[in-house]
């Protein structure tokens, strides 16, 4: 099973973070986390039509690296992996 989005929403799977830092600290599960969220783009819709009629360009493509705000999207499983669905505008930034 694929899943496809519809408008402008987007699948990502959310990268883990690290939990040790540079050196070599182990963080425990209840340290504070960071408020965005790195992430890998699996699907994208074809994007949110506009009031003229046309469909509006996505700024994103399937592959990509981006960050984005941790409290958006919902989240599902499929295949036994979690995923987040949400809509573009929640997408703060591509990682290069």
């Amino acid at each position: 099973m694929n899943l496809k989005p519809l408008a402008d929403n987007v699948v990502v799977k959310v990268l883990e973070e690290e939990t040790t830092t540079a050196s070599g600290i182990v963080l425990p599960e209840n340290a504070e986390k960071k408020k965005k969220k790195e992430a890998e783009v699996v699907a994208v819709g074809p994007g949110r039509v506009l009031d003229n009629g046309q469909r509006g360009a996505m700024d994103i493509a399937v592959g990509q690296k981006v960050l984005c705000k941790s409290w958006a999207g919902d989240e599902i499983e499929l295949n036994d992996v979690e995923y987040k669905v949400m809509s573009m505008e929640n997408i703060l930034a591509i990682i290069e």
